[in-house]
């Protein structure tokens, strides 16, 4: 159950079967699920090229990872209809991490962009940097967004906040 702000904490999200697993999650990129509503959907299972999201019979299932066939192709987060879905990569570089998220806002944001990176209740985490702007190709999918952000935050960052100075039209 969601806390009283709405947002699940790390915990409840770790004990659904779209959790890859804190070992997997050190060891590569690979897609987290934060899918917790029953309800009939499976458009990640559908679109993932690996294989590596299974929902079965009934539709309503919770959609579980593979952690281990899972290339972080981030395909789920862009199709994914209740934003659910992310591809973390806790080892982008020395000292950063990445989270690929869905980013359904005008304008997008560009790479090298800074933006507040923030957790799934919309609080203020750190500063992040926008290192790839996927578009969506088709009007049915969300584009994706990956910032990097401090390590300690990877299971943490889900959203971000493009600052003031990005007045593109």
């Amino acid at each position: 159950m969601a806390r009283a702000d709405g947002a699940l904490s790390l915990e409840e999200i770790a004990g659904c079967p779209g959790w890859p697993g804190e070992d997997c999650i050190e060891r590569k990129r690979v897609a987290v699920l934060e899918c917790v509503e029953d309800i009939p959907c499976n458009p990640c299972e559908a679109a993932c090229p690996a294989h590596a999201i299974a929902i079965g019979s009934p539709i309503t299932n919770l959609p579980a990872i593979d952690g281990e066939r899972c290339t972080g192709c981030s395909v789920c987060v862009a199709i994914c209809p209740g934003l659910a879905c992310f591809v973390v990569e806790k080892n982008h570089s020395a000292d950063l991490a990445a989270v690929a998220m869905p980013y359904e806002l005008l304008p997008l944001p560009e790479v090298g962009d800074t933006v507040r990176a923030l957790d799934r209740g919309g609080r203020y985490l750190c500063p992040g940097e926008v290192v790839q702007v996927q578009r969506a190709k088709r009007f049915d999918k969300t584009a994706v967004i990956t910032v990097t952000v401090e390590k300690r935050f990877v299971n943490h960052a889900r959203s971000m906040e493009v600052s003031d100075r990005d007045q593109r039209p």
